[in-house]
């Protein structure tokens, strides 16, 4: 007795020893004397379905026609075809008998009629299902009896069983057998198992045992029959109990009607192919089907059929069979996105399809595809998943988005379409939060940093924006680093009105982070200067800010006043009523979508560039619940109006060049004798005695003008320069399209090349000192060339 494998039982519920598989409960219904049991893998827990068939001694019937179905099933191999794993053979002893037992091992199915009721599909959706089901096994059929002229003889709902993706498998293989018609020589059965199909199903000729009549039919006439019996218990829902009932028609739809008669034709030659049910059946023209099959031959069609397929795909799914999209459309169409197949428009497809599906299904089906198509070099593709970032972006681990998702993201800041750079920017909000602080600090803020001074005005709000949002994402010391530096240096001072409002924005959502030393001297002056600023709207938001600010210092001077002075000194703006809004505020303009037709225009209707409507929001008024758009009429407001700049002296630039030190103690150094201006003014008779004082001085000479440069903080402790301490510093903002006029011309001898706002900087202060050559001044020579003393002397010159 030929045996494959042999084995001894285990035990109960656990399967063959020498079987990899481990056996599970069993189905309630299978064909023939087999029964179909649930299995899972050994090795990896995957599932399986095992057939198991047993008989009494080596010389059973049923044990000789399963071997010949294990040994078709091996061998033929057929998308509709059950797909074969693993088979055995076990022997047990039982006292005096010995029982054999044949395993066939397949992919995981359920029996069809099972599956029916499991999906419960009524009306057209169950028609539509039926027609996909119908059309596979046909193609089956078709393929053993044209291709392989081979007869199953056994087509019926009990053959048929449902793979994990809904697709319909042709299996029962034992009574498969050749056809031999053209053998002039063959006598007697042509097939050897034929006693085990019930009479039912079983034409007359093959009932009569007609094996002449059988040789000289099509192949495909006794499968035909067997088809027709096959589409009568689908629609009937009921096991066929006679041939007779096959005359009933009733349960048969009325397209389908002619060829179901066709098919049980009395005379075999009559037949209907499966061949031509498919090609001509009118009962397979339905949108389930031509949606399928278009997927599945998805590489012969040109680029045009496509780009029309995949944008219709959204719509046309949902009103699809729910269970049939997500198992059977959505493997299909992640699998094409995949390897390059499929036209960018069917990611949102994707995506629409993936939002039906549970967290844990949506990790497992939809975000692998995602992560891959992160690395496609198609733009279409990551504009896709830029634009749609916010659907699965909550989905994505840290891990996954640090190490696979943002390489492939970053390369979108030095893009040169600036629509996928602005793309890459927003993508930002939801990626940074699990980017780690080596990313942030190493590769983030860099581009960052070159996108503040990016030439579309846009971006570069936007930037500034973004910075806010993730400002709690950094550290301690990165925000200390970067936050006062892009939002004063940069943002501030940008030509575009929106950018220096959402600069004032940003510094307000983020003063929580800054200490009442940085408030009031890095922050404050800056935003006071904005207060005559020629746009409106930034005036309004200036003032506001200037008020949250001075509440900040006022709790402070109170709290000090306490005793309290080291709590007061972290005091933020997170304790004053009303600025929940601010960072909500912020958030809602980054969230726009790559939909920039949604948005009101900040720049003029005939722009060109597909930014310039991005940032309605980023010049609304930070209290107003409606917003008003604001309209950038002409470039006059970009370059000819003239722009405020705080002072040289808080610029920033040089302290994140050289490193921040903790205490700003430089920026005392120039101001310790402002405090005696407070003071009450001597009498004019003391003010004569002082002056007289000065005149014995006989050699005047002639005061060094006033290098900027020595306006900075001195460096009074040396802090370790990070890899990213010039970050805001580097990169000169770019200069107006249009040339303007400059308004602070400094001559050569000053040391502020480095100041890149130099050429559009306001005047310099009136109470700056001034050398004797320019007629201001006695020519006495200082007390002392410290700073406090030409402050001391620009003072009394402003009183003049």
């Amino acid at each position: 007795m030929l045996k494959f494998l042999k084995g001894v039982v285990g035990g109960s519920g656990t399967g063959l020893k020498d079987l990899p598989y481990n056996i599970g409960d069993p189905y309630s219904s299978a064909w023939g004397s087999w029964t179909h049991y649930r299995g899972t893998s050994k090795d990896d827990g995957s599932s399986v379905s095992i057939f198991a068939l047993s008989g009494n001694n080596a010389q059973d019937g049923h044990l000789a026609a399963g071997r010949n179905g294990v040994k078709r099933l091996r061998t033929v191999r057929h998308p509709n075809i059950l797909s074969f794993l693993h088979s055995t053979e076990a022997e047990t002893f039982d006292g005096s008998t010995t029982k054999v037992t044949i395993y066939i091992v397949t992919e995981p199915v359920m029996p069809l009629s099972e599956k029916i009721k499991e999906l419960g599909l009524e009306g057209t959706q169950r028609d539509e299902y039926y027609a996909w089901g119908l059309h596979q096994i046909a193609k089956a059929v078709s393929f053993l009896n044209n291709d392989c002229k081979l007869v199953h003889s056994n087509v019926c709902l009990a053959s048929v069983v449902v793979t994990q993706t809904l697709d319909w498998k042709l299996h029962a293989f034992d009574v498969l057998s050749e056809f031999d018609g053209n053998n002039e020589t063959s006598t007697g059965p042509m097939l050897q198992y034929e006693w085990l199909v019930g009479s039912q199903y079983k034409p007359m000729e093959l009932l009569k045992s007609d094996w002449m009549a059988i040789r000289k039919s099509p192949p495909w006439s006794i499968d035909s029959w067997g088809l027709g019996c096959f589409i009568y218990e689908l629609f009937s829902g009921t096991k066929l109990g006679k041939t007779e009932e096959l005359r009933i028609t009733a349960s048969i739809p009325k397209s389908l009607l002619p060829d179901y008669q066709r098919l049980l034709s009395s005379m075999p030659s009559r037949r209907l192919n499966t061949s031509k049910l498919l090609e001509n059946s009118e009962y397979f023209q339905n949108k389930l089907v031509d949606t399928i099959r278009f997927m599945e031959i998805l590489n012969l069609k040109d680029s045009v059929e496509k780009d029309t397929f995949f944008r219709k795909l959204p719509n046309l799914a949902e009103q699809l069979p729910r269970e049939i999209v997500l198992k059977k459309l959505l493997p299909l169409l992640a699998s094409a996105l995949e390897f390059g197949s499929a036209a960018s428009p069917a990611l949102t497809a994707l995506l629409k399809m993936g939002s039906w599906l549970s967290n844990e299904e949506f990790t497992v089906k939809v975000l692998p595809t995602i992560v891959k198509l992160f690395a496609s070099n198609d733009r279409a593709i990551r504009v896709g998943l830029l634009q749609h970032i916010d659907q699965y972006g909550e989905s994505l681990s840290a891990q996954i988005v640090d190490e696979q998702v943002y390489p492939h993201v970053a390369t979108g800041f030095s893009d040169t379409s600036a629509f996928l750079r602005e793309l890459t920017l927003k993508s930002m909000l939801v990626l940074a939060p699990k980017l780690s602080q080596r990313t942030i600090s190493g590769s983030l803020l860099k581009y960052l940093s070159k996108l503040q001074v990016d030439e579309e005005p846009a971006i570069r709000t936007n930037t500034t924006i973004l910075l806010g949002n993730i400002a709690s994402h950094l550290n301690e010391g990165t925000r200390k680093r970067v936050l006062i530096n892009a939002f004063t240096v940069r943002a501030l001072r940008d030509t575009f009105s929106p950018a220096r409002g959402a600069g004032v924005m940003a510094l307000c959502a983020t003063s929580s982070y800054y200490d009442i030393t940085e408030i009031a001297t890095r922050i404050l002056p800056m935003i006071v200067v904005l207060t005559i600023d020629p746009d409106s709207d930034v005036r309004s938001k200036a003032f506001q800010a200037v008020e949250q600010f001075l509440q900040i210092v006022k709790q402070y001077h109170d709290k000090t006043d306490l005793g309290d002075a080291t709590g007061a000194a972290g005091i933020g703006i997170s304790s004053i009523p009303g600025n929940a809004s601010l960072l909500g505020w912020a958030m809602s303009s980054l969230t726009l979508k790559g939909k920039p037709s949604e948005q009101a225009p900040l720049a003029p209707a005939n722009s060109s560039t597909p930014l310039a409507s991005v940032n309605s929001n980023a010049s609304s008024v930070m209290d107003t619940a409606s917003t008003t758009p604001v309209h950038v009429s002409s470039s006059i407001d970009l370059t000819d109006q003239p722009v405020p700049v705080s002072p040289t002296s808080t610029d920033g630039w040089g302290e994140l060049e050289n490193g921040i030190h903790e205490e700003h103690d430089g920026d005392k150094d120039g101001w310790d004798d402002i405090e005696p201006l407070e003071d009450p003014k001597p009498s004019p008779a003391l003010v004569n005695i002082q002056a007289a004082q000065k005149r014995p001085v006989t050699q005047p000479v002639t005061q060094p003008k006033p290098q900027v440069s020595s306006l900075r903080p001195k460096n009074t402790v040396k802090v370790a320069k990070d890899e990213d301490d010039d970050l805001w510093g580097s990169i000169a903002a770019p200069a107006p399209k249009t040339a303007s006029k400059s308004l602070n011309v400094k001559t050569a001898g000053t040391h502020d090349d480095d100041d890149p706002w130099a050429a559009i900087a306001a005047p310099p202060p009136t109470t700056r000192a001034k050398p004797l050559s320019a007629g201001r001044g006695r020519g006495a020579k200082p007390a002392a060339p410290r700073l406090g003393a030409q402050r001391i002397n620009r003072t009394s010159s402003s009183g003049m």
